[in-house]
Formats: C-alpha cells, structure tokens, sequence
C-alpha cells in the first residue's frame, strides 16, 4: 500500500504579498474623494506578471478599472451596512490574518535560504532510499488475517491472482488485477516493502502481510534496474521539499512558546 503523502502544501503559503507603501503617495483613481493608491495597482500588475501576463497598457487599465469597480461596490455595502455584518467582519479579518500569516512565511524563507550543502544532503539520502532496483507488484488487500489465507490457498490451488485481487479492498488496484505499478521499495509501508524484497520474480507470499492498512498477499511480477534522477533534475522538488519542512518546524517551534487553551 502506497504511503500517504507528507508533504501537502500550507494553505498560507499562497502568493499573499504585503505592501508598507499603501500609505499617502500617487494616486491611480479617485472614486467619491477616496484614492485608490497606484501602489496598489503596480502590486496587481506585478502578481499578473508572475502568473505569465505580460505587463501593458492594456493590463493596467485593465486592473485600473477592475480597483475602480472595486471601490464602487465596497462603498456600496459600506452604505448597507455589510461591513458591520458578523460574517463579514469575520471574513476581513481572516483575510487580514492570512496576508500577515503568508507575509510572516515569504519573509522567514527569504531569510533562511535553503544551502547547497542541506540540498545535496537530502539529495543523498534520497539515492540511498530509492535504490537501484524498481519493482512492479501486485496485491490483495483484506480485512482478516482468515481472508489472506484463503487466498493463499487458492492461489496454492492454481487460482488466478488476477481474479482474486477482485477481491481486494484496494479498489485502484483491483480493477487492475491486484496491479501496483513500478515502485521502489520506499514508497510502500515498511511491512509491505519487506515482503516484497523476500519475494523472487513470479513468487507470492505464502503467508498473509499485516500492514496498518488490513492483510496483504503480495506477488512480485517483475524487477528492473533503475537510474536515480540527476541532482540537477530534482533539485527544484528538493529546495521545495526542505522550504515546506522548515516552516513546518518554525511554526510548531511558535506554538510550543504560546498559551493555547
């Protein structure tokens, strides 16, 4: 059974920038005396930028009107009453958090780069997991220990893997006769992963696996040499992976030294 990803992404970790120039300076509009900074503007046209739009007149007018509108219907509600409503106000200050909480993220990973020395380690330690060898495995997977052996032993009688994986509990794979793909060892639960490796090409297991998962039966349908990716190919995937982990720790460090009730 393949492992649950660690590494799902923060959700303040979206492109969330804080601007300290939004004070008095160049107006870009005014609307009903109230001016909408061009700071705010050029920030717009800079997350455009960033997401692939080229940067033009016609953007800028673009995002100048959209303010424009923007404005129009905030001093709209105002008049409703809306920004006194208990959702809303919830929602501004969430928002509010959420600009301070990412500007907090983008400033700390700024200040603690990622050496070329932590990326190659983890390099390293990679090459060691992966291995040289791929494996491509199929399984049953059930809910007791009785189970696993009845299918041990039909299989035993000449049953076909194939049509017992149906059986399976895993139903991505057993759609596909039990198929797990190409992996390598470390991609599996450790119950699972040693089972495998004691399996010759052709064999099954001829007692059931106990993962957190149920009971597994394994059978090993092939085995491949494999070329682990260059330090240059993955090292974007790396420099990410030890960004996330370490504000994943700068943040459980801040928790430890707060008051939570």
């Amino acid at each position: 059974m393949l492992k649950s990803g660690k590494f799902a992404a923060l959700a303040i970790l979206g492109a969330l920038a804080i601007n300290p120039a939004f004070a008095e300076e160049k107006s870009a509009a005014m609307v009903n005396g109230v001016s909408i900074p061009q700071a705010r503007i050029d920030m717009r046209v800079k997350a455009a930028t960033a997401q692939g739009q080229a940067d033009s007149p016609e953007l800028r007018k673009a995002i100048r009107e959209d303010m424009i509108n923007m404005e129009v219907l905030v001093q709209e509600a105002a008049k409703l009453g809306l920004d006194k409503n208990p959702d809303v106000v919830q929602q501004v200050e969430l928002t509010r958090q959420q600009v301070l909480a990412g500007a907090f993220v983008q400033n700390y990973a700024k200040s603690h780069p990622i050496s070329e020395d932590q990326l190659k380690q983890e390099y390293d330690k990679l090459k060691v997991k992966l291995g040289n060898k791929e494996y491509n495995a199929r399984h049953v997977l059930v809910e007791t220990e009785a189970e696993a052996k009845d299918i041990i032993a039909q299989l035993g009688k000449k049953g076909k893997f194939e049509k017992l994986a149906e059986k399976s509990k895993d139903m991505g794979s057993a759609a596909q006769g039990g198929l797990l793909g190409w992996n390598v060892p470390g991609n599996f639960v450790p119950e699972f992963a040693n089972a495998m490796l004691n399996l010759k090409k052709g064999e099954y297991t001829k007692e059931p696996v106990k993962s957190q998962f149920g009971w597994h039966v394994i059978k090993l349908d092939d085995i491949r040499d494999m070329k682990a990716p260059s330090f240059e190919e993955i090292k974007p995937q790396l420099q990410q992976r030890l960004q996330q982990q370490s504000i994943q720790k700068v943040i459980a460090d801040l928790r430890e030294k707060v008051k939570i009730e």
